[in-house]
């Protein structure tokens, strides 16, 4: 197998339709194993095209890079309620990277 599986959680805000649901956002991704390019991703916000934007944002980013430019991204382009939550679940995913590939 050439990828590997990596999820992030975080804590969602108040007054979130997701939070109806969850009390927490779940990022996952799969991550080409040698170059830790994000091949596919999901995440846990209620709406079918909220989880279809941020698929879209994530996907051929390249955590080898680090994950300040892929924050950027989401401060840029993701304006809802959500922001602060989706970026604190991608900085764990980052994390679960970071020890996956010091082995």
């Amino acid at each position: 197998m050439n990828t590997y599986f990596i999820a992030g959680h975080a804590k969602l805000p108040q007054g979130m339709a997701a939070r109806n649901i969850y009390d927490s956002i779940t990022i996952t991704v799969e991550l080409d194993f040698k170059h830790g390019v994000i091949v596919e991703a999901s995440c846990t916000l209620a709406t079918e095209h909220g989880r279809e934007f941020i698929r879209h944002l994530l996907r051929g980013y390249c955590l080898t890079d680090g994950i300040e430019e892929l924050i950027d991204r989401v401060q840029k382009y993701y304006r809802g309620k959500a922001g602060q939550a989706i970026q604190a679940g991608l900085k764990d995913v980052y994390a679960q990277f970071e020890l996956v590939s010091v082995k």
